[in-house]
């Protein structure tokens, strides 16, 4: 399932033409993407929450040659699936 997709299931379940459901999960996405870029937990009720992790500078490999690199320290969105869910999947 892509943007597409989730704004064409928005559309038939709100009622709204595909452009306003299309904008509406844009606006979504958008916010979820400027809370995290803020360092904000997003927390969705019955869904999940999505947060900023920091991951550490660490030594790797490459794999083309082997050679010892360093890969440098990054943020990375993370996300927690809520109860609701899990149980969804899980039957």
């Amino acid at each position: 399932m892509n943007t597409n997709d989730i704004a064409d299931c928005v559309a038939e379940a709100a009622g709204l033409s595909k452009a306003d459901a299309r904008k509406a999960v844009d606006g979504v996405f958008a916010a979820i993407t400027d809370a995290a870029a803020k360092g904000d937990e997003v927390s969705i009720n019955g869904f999940g929450k999505f947060k900023v992790k920091d991951s550490p500078e660490r030594e790797g490999r490459n794999p083309a040659t082997g050679a010892a690199m360093t890969i440098a320290a990054s943020k990375k969105l993370g996300f927690t699936v809520a109860k609701a869910v899990k149980d969804r999947l899980n039957g």
